[in-house]
């Protein structure tokens, strides 16, 4: 199964500067809707947006020929670009338009864009054809059928525009993570319909987090969770840096994590998560006391916190052994952080899953309208695209301040378990 990862600010420079410099008409389809980066209207904005004006600059090129250095020839002339109105359906969107001078009889039309001015059934065919392109995954077509929508020719659409555009894609879907020096991995599943989507999310030093790749599938699915994990250090995501996952207390998650990654990273449960499930084994009017202890018990050095959990899970054990028994279970992970003599600021940012599950939110909120979700390939483009809208709003994590310390206790801790590795051999 092929992973989705998002793209950059970066990344999308990369494919305007392309375009720009090689003259290609083939707009990243692709891109922009299976690895992406947009909110569903922000899709159909852009992608319309990109995909008009290179049909206006194919419409253009039709009429005074291709652009060439040097003294200008023929009849009709380039003439610069200026800033235009197009219909794409009921949108009217700003496009750049090209300009073109006659010779003598001063500006002259792009046939394209005089069709594109007015609204009506011409716009509304436009339209049909961005959005069957994105359900289809047939983007290919796209640019060739909107150019012939509006009387551009078969031959102005070239193969070679349409190979190079590919190859450009295929690059970006391959971005590597090599400089990415991350201290926290959060992951942590979003479900979409009947469908799960799995993500991951890095923090680097200075407290930017990074949205690092989807993956189709549930976090209790051991495969999925190593494919997803496996994929990160294929494209640069260093297995010998020690760094810190928090996770959702998946089984799965923390075997896919050994495994990839060894087993001497530290690992810290997600205490919402245990909270709620813990809850779910607990009559309404154990609610209040089961809270306040397990909060409490949270901010206490680590072997102190234990043990009063530990005083819970037994008074529990009778009337709710279930409870008793989530309150035991994994119990070690969920005090991880408070043994690395960390700030509170920080603790409080790193005992949940909160980073990314508030990317969830934005993600759940962007796709809201979509009701019907043909298969999971379907879920996973889309979460992707929102996951990237999600992702430009990003702030710095709480108590990013103090990542210093987090990154000296992880840089120690591999230090001298190298040196006890040496020790040994020797």
């Amino acid at each position: 199964m092929a992973a989705y990862q998002v793209v950059t600010a970066a990344d999308k420079r990369q494919v305007s500067d392309f375009l720009i410099r090689e003259g290609q008409f083939l707009i990243p389809i692709v891109k922009l809707i299976e690895q992406s980066e947009l909110a569903i209207d922000q899709v159909i904005d852009v992608t319309g947006r990109a995909c008009i004006e290179a049909v206006l600059e194919m419409s253009a090129n039709q009429v005074a020929g291709s652009k060439s250095p040097g003294k200008a020839s023929g009849d009709v002339r380039w003439h610069g670009s200026q800033d235009g109105l197009a219909h794409l359906g009921d949108r009217k969107l700003r496009v750049r338009r090209p300009r073109l001078r006659h010779k003598t009889d001063g500006e002259a039309s792009v046939p394209a864009y005089e069709a594109l001015k007015t609204g009506g059934k011409l716009a509304g065919r436009m339209m049909s054809i961005l959005l069957d392109g994105v359900s289809t995954r047939k983007y290919k077509r796209v640019i060739r059928e909107m150019a012939e929508t509006v009387g551009v020719s078969k031959s102005a659409v070239s193969r070679a525009n349409i190979e190079a555009g590919e190859k450009l894609l295929e690059e970006l879907a391959e971005r590597r993570l090599d400089d990415l020096d991350l201290l926290i991995v959060y992951l942590d599943g979003i479900r979409l319909g009947k469908h799960h989507i799995l993500g991951a999310v890095g923090v680097d030093p200075t407290g930017q987090k990074h949205v690092l790749g989807l993956r189709e599938g549930s976090s209790e699915n051991t495969t999925v969770v190593t494919e997803l994990l496996s994929d990160l250090v294929r494209r640069g995501l260093a297995p010998n840096r020690r760094r810190l996952f928090v996770i959702d207390g998946s089984k799965a998650l923390r075997a896919a994590i050994d495994a990839v990654f060894g087993t001497n990273n530290p690992v810290q449960r997600c205490r919402t998560h245990k909270l709620r499930n813990v809850l779910d084994h607990l009559p309404k009017d154990q609610h209040a006391n089961a809270k306040s202890t397990l909060r409490a018990a949270w901010k206490l050095p680590a072997e102190q916190g234990k043990r009063q959990i530990e005083q819970l899970a037994k008074w529990y054990e009778k009337k709710h052994p279930s409870a008793s028994a989530s309150l035991l279970e994994g119990l070690d992970e969920l005090f991880t952080i408070n043994a690395m003599g960390l700030p509170p600021k920080l603790l409080r940012c790193l005992a949940t899953t909160n980073v990314i599950e508030s990317t969830n939110g934005g993600v759940r909120q962007r796709i809201s309208r979509v009701k019907n979700w043909q298969d999971g390939s379907m879920a996973l483009r889309w979460a992707s695209a929102a996951f990237e809208a999600t992702a430009a709003n990003f702030n710095k994590i709480m108590g990013h301040q103090q990542l210093w310390m987090l990154k000296a206790h992880l840089d120690q801790s591999l230090t001298e378990e190298k040196v006890g590795v040496a020790k040994k051999v020797g």
